[in-house]
């Protein structure tokens, strides 16, 4: 009976595989003027200089958003991460902004990219007020990660 069941189970693994993918964390990080996120590798200080530059508006040049991913089956070669902003500059009304990164073929383990805003992009678009990240391959969006006020 054992057998038969296992049997069962190995016969229907691949039927099961689909594409799928997933996103595992989202860090979003200001960066000075010198594209820096902490002014040393320890983790306490990397928190500590994002306080600073939160409560510092002029002295950030940049915002990135680093992306924990995995893609385990692709339909397509056009895997892409998407992160969607929702913000609102000084004085007008609010602003939509879409950065997206192609993606390498990838599978196995999960692995580590980073979408930018930055230049004029950045300056204009004041301050993020909601954010959501995709995954997509092609056109069916895998998984995504969003703020609380998305």
């Amino acid at each position: 009976m054992r057998w038969l069941m296992l049997l069962l189970l190995l016969s229907l693994a691949p039927a099961a595989e689909a594409a799928g993918g997933r996103v595992y964390k989202v860090l979003p990080q200001f960066l000075d003027d010198q594209g820096r996120e902490s002014l040393t590798p320890s983790l306490y200080d990397r928190d500590a200089y994002q306080a600073f530059l939160r409560q510092n508006p002029g002295k950030r040049t940049a915002l990135r958003f680093v992306v924990q991913w995995n893609a385990s089956v692709a339909r397509t070669n056009e895997c892409k991460l998407r992160v969607e902003l929702r913000g609102v500059p000084e004085g007008k009304h609010p602003k939509l902004a879409t950065v997206e990164l192609p993606l390498p073929p990838h599978h196995g383990f999960s692995r580590w990219d980073s979408v930018v805003l930055n230049g004029n992009d950045y300056k204009s678009f004041g301050d993020v007020t909601a954010w959501r990240v995709t995954l997509w391959d092609g056109d069916q969006l895998l998984d995504e990660q969003k703020s609380f006020l998305w």
